[in-house]
């Protein structure tokens, strides 16, 4: 085999990981990502918590306006629901027509990597399939614009 017909393998291997499993698996990704910012969109704890699994954390860096100091914040699944429930009650936090693009960065047999990218942020997104779902477990998010990490 030669260094060509190598590289050329090693490349398409590359390439394929990306996608998932199976196509299933990657509507089942990508419902996931969207049933968590949809549920910010139209108050819907429901759809939060059918997204999330029991143990998910999600993340910021924040600073303290006081001492200048910046945090690592973090919410839980229980916040989240309690988020989707109440965050956009009065329809106000969102656009008409919000952005919410999603787009898979790794897939494996149990985990992915997902960005989902909303109107003023982006969250990066771990799931894992767990009993044939696949649940958010970890998001990292920041504002578009750091200076709303005040």
């Amino acid at each position: 085999m030669g260094k060509f017909t190598l590289a050329i393998m090693v490349l398409v291997g590359a390439v394929s990981g990306v996608q998932a499993q199976t196509k299933q698996d990657t509507l089942e990704i990508k419902r996931a990502a969207l049933a968590y910012i949809e549920a910010q969109h139209v108050p819907n704890p429901k759809l939060m918590e059918s997204a999330l699994h029991p143990r998910m954390v999600k993340r910021s860096v924040f600073k303290n306006k006081a001492t200048k100091k910046e945090f690592v914040s973090e919410y839980f699944t229980e916040n989240m629901i309690i988020l989707a429930e109440s965050y956009n009650v009065k329809g106000d936090k969102f656009p008409k027509n919000p952005r919410k693009e999603v787009k898979l960065l790794d897939v494996s047999a149990l985990t992915a990597s997902v960005k989902l990218i909303a109107d003023t942020w982006i969250d990066y997104m771990h799931l894992v399939k767990v009993n044939g779902e696949w649940k958010i477990i970890n998001v990292l998010w920041q504002y578009n614009d750091v200076a709303e990490h005040q």
